[in-house]
């Protein structure tokens, strides 16, 4: 499995499997298939509500521990100092691991700040080897860099051909921080998937349209973490690495930019959706 190098000198694999949406009694199946197909990145979160079978997965894979990349989100509800450091062990033992390679805030509500150094203390502890963001505008990703010792390593953003966030990118890279893309194939939307020089790249290259982008996006420097638990799927999201793009097939996919979003709830809206699950997040979780 090919890897980028991360700003804090750990390597991050360049595609892994995302288990958002995935029920926990569908998750050990799917990553048995992943893991197989030659996955070594899982990408989960304390509100997928899977983190145990995510880890019992693990596991029961047989393979050492240190050669998964294991990624996990802690909500917002907990971004604050106290609330992210016993986030962070509950998170552990949820897991059943020692460590986990990359812990990510999840949104960019509460006291990020607080929790920023929270996560940079856990990885002082050990107990986390690189630590992220997800889901942060230009103007808090600005906020918490100026205040933060450790700059974030990932960034997890919305990114597809149709809204490729090209300036927000090129600040992270100037940061050294390496961008994970979800909804890497814009929700699944039809027209995308149906773009003529998807299917004519897909001709020349036999495969697929899904691949072609999937393969555009790691040659843009981004990391893909495509879910699903079907098995062929899974297998043919992996295939991505015995073919290259031209520069100039990279170019005309850059120029199918329309800074379309598939997620487009107003901030106002996001934050009192946020506020309301507090309860039901802490009952769940705890």
């Amino acid at each position: 499995m090919e890897t980028f190098r991360l700003n804090d000198g750990n390597q991050i694999p360049k595609l892994g499997i995302g288990v958002n949406q995935v029920r926990s009694a569908d998750v050990g199946p799917a990553l048995a298939h992943a893991f197989e197909a030659g996955y070594r990145s899982v990408d989960t979160a304390n509100t997928y509500l899977n983190e145990v079978a995510v880890g019992r997965a693990v596991r029961d894979s047989g393979l050492p521990r240190e050669e998964i990349y294991l990624a996990t989100k802690v909500w917002s509800t907990d971004s604050t100092y106290r609330r992210m450091a016993v986030a962070i062990d509950r998170t552990l033992e949820r897991l059943g691991a020692d460590y986990v390679d990359l812990l990510l805030v999840h949104q960019q509500y509460g006291d990020y700040n607080g929790a920023w150094t929270a996560m940079e203390e856990a990885v002082a502890a050990g107990k986390v080897r690189s630590i992220g963001i997800s889901n942060f505008n230009h103007r808090r990703l600005t906020d918490l860099v100026s205040r933060a010792t450790v700059l974030p390593a990932v960034a997890q953003i919305e990114r597809h051909p149709y809204f490729q966030q090209r300036e927000q990118k090129e600040f992270l890279e100037r940061l050294g921080t390496v961008v994970t893309g979800w909804f890497p194939l814009g929700r699944g939307d039809r027209e995308l998937l149906a773009e003529p020089l998807f299917a004519e790249l897909g001709q020349k290259y036999g495969k697929s349209p899904v691949q072609v982008i999937l393969r555009w996006h790691l040659q843009d420097g981004t990391v893909v973490i495509p879910g699903s638990t079907d098995p062929a799927h899974i297998r043919s999201n992996s295939e991505l690495f015995d073919f290259a793009l031209t520069t100039q097939e990279m170019d005309r996919i850059a120029a199918m930019d329309r800074n379309k979003r598939f997620h487009n709830l107003p901030e106002l809206v996001e934050r009192v959706i946020f506020q309301s699950m507090r309860t039901d997040y802490d009952k769940r979780q705890r």
